[in-house]
């Protein structure tokens, strides 16, 4: 049951249409969990995140304190636990060390972060943010404090449907796909656009 009152008649089918279309994406490799550097930066392009040379040069210049922020978050930490789980503090200074990179925003930023910690950051593109536009601060808040609180926003609809997402991530399992509960709710939001 996603917010106003959009329930999605049959998930599974759903997000496995967005798996098998997509597979590369979900499957491909990453330099692992405690780096960061260039070859995330393509990957996510490949996923469709669009990010420039001049982009790359600029986050990359942030690297250590990218690298900084994700080790302080454990590679397992994940958004479907309890709200005292979550490394909020850890997760806004992950954010902050993106902030005022020009054309540099939320969805590239998950986008490129995603695979870092799979379990605890959504990716915040166009579609997932007009879901969550009731949780935005507004541009005048901080942008990490801004991709925080979409993330808090997007952690309500996932505990308001745990259950159905465990029994997802349960039977994709039992058909060798191995995804977050974080990833199948950004499919099944996705599927409300895609529908549109």
């Amino acid at each position: 049951m996603l917010r106003n009152g959009v329930e999605i008649e049959d998930p599974l089918r759903v997000v496995l249409g967005f798996v098998e279309a997509h597979r590369a994406f979900d499957v491909s490799d990453h330099s692992g969990p405690a780096s960061f550097g260039e070859p995330d930066l393509r990957l996510a392009n490949r996923g469709g995140a669009r990010i420039s040379a001049a982009e790359i040069a600029a986050i990359l210049e942030r690297r250590r304190a990218i690298v900084r922020a994700l080790r302080a978050i454990a590679p397992d930490a994940s958004l479907a636990g309890s709200a005292n789980s979550v490394p909020w503090l850890s997760l806004r200074q992950l954010f902050d060390a993106f902030a005022d990179i020009r054309g540099v925003g939320f969805s590239k930023m998950t986008k490129a972060l995603h695979r870092k910690r799979p379990a605890l950051i959504p990716m915040l593109d166009s579609v997932i943010q007009k879901y969550l536009e009731n949780d935005d601060l507004g541009a005048q808040a901080p942008f990490g404090e801004r991709a925080l609180g979409l993330v808090r926003g997007y952690k309500v609809d996932l505990d308001r449907n745990r259950a159905a997402v465990r029994a997802i991530r349960e039977e994709l399992s039992r058909r060798g796909y191995d995804l977050t509960d974080v990833r199948i709710l950004d499919l099944l939001i996705w599927s409300l656009n895609a529908a549109a």
